[in-house]
């Protein structure tokens, strides 16, 4: 992976950490190739059991680099293939995809400001450890532009319709402990305690029962668009296969025996 984003992968767990602290983790090509394609890597690796996504420096990222992106404007070319906002063809929707998609849970730790796409990553992940010194930022109609990275889906799911529409219309900065309140952030830390208790975080899941988490990340995301009738049949049948895996024998036979599980993610 490129120096923009740093990947790494030890006992189950991926880091995927953005890089690029000189420019506060802002968003520009390069970046956002490394980050679709350590998303990916995460995705599709049989050996990745959780993830945890987060960032160097004092922001986690401030979205879209906008020095480029004049250049890029500036060339003329604005929707085609290369173009400068086909980036969220090529570049946030397959990062979001891959996040939101992938059969494992995602971590986020948010680190400092988190805004516009930076925002969308955080959100696209299943649990959220803030710094208490962190902060959000809804910027995109302060560009003159709309949503993107699946904010639009994610974030009035976690803070309802009506704050989405105030955030996203009167675009501001909110705190940590409002995005705690509201929903957003699962766990507010010190920041200095952030990166030990969002790696110990993530690493607890990757050593816990993924195809449950797996079937848990499926249900929600079904249950969040579908009827209470048709998500009964999702648990139905999800429940079937969770009970069906050697995890979960594993998990039963060491609770008879009193003893502490120990997963094999199948």
């Amino acid at each position: 992976m490129a120096d923009a984003v740093l990947y790494d992968v030890s006992d189950g767990l991926a880091t995927i950490t953005i890089n690029r602290p000189e420019a506060m983790n802002a968003m520009n090509v390069e970046a956002k190739v490394a980050l679709r394609d350590a998303a990916r890597a995460a995705a599709d690796d049989p050996a990745v059991r959780a993830v945890l996504l987060t960032a160097t420096g004092r922001a986690f990222c401030v979205g879209q680099d906008l020095k480029e992106h004049v250049e890029l404007l500036s060339a003329g070319e604005t929707t085609g293939s290369g173009g400068v906002m086909s980036t969220v063809r090529e570049h946030y929707n397959p990062i979001v995809r891959a996040l939101t998609g992938m059969p494992k849970p995602v971590v986020a730790g948010v680190n400092g400001v988190a805004a516009g796409a930076g925002l969308g990553f955080a959100l696209a992940a299943d649990y959220r450890i803030v710094a208490d010194t962190a902060s959000f930022t809804t910027s995109f109609a302060g560009v003159a532009l709309t949503a993107d990275s699946g904010v639009s889906w994610t974030l009035p799911r976690l803070v309802g319709s009506s704050r989405a529409a105030d955030l996203l219309l009167f675009p501001r900065s909110f705190s940590a402990q409002e995005a705690y309140d509201w929903g957003i952030a699962n766990r507010l830390v010190p920041a200095d305690d952030l990166a030990t208790e969002a790696a110990r975080t993530a690493r607890a899941l990757a050593e816990g029962p993924t195809l449950a988490y797996a079937a848990l990340k499926e249900s929600l995301a079904y249950g969040a668009d579908h009827s209470l009738d048709e998500a009964l049949d999702k648990e139905e049948e999800l429940q079937a296969r969770a009970g069906a895996s050697e995890d979960h024998s594993i998990a039963v036979n060491a609770f008879l025996s009193k003893q502490k599980p120990r997963y094999l993610g199948r």
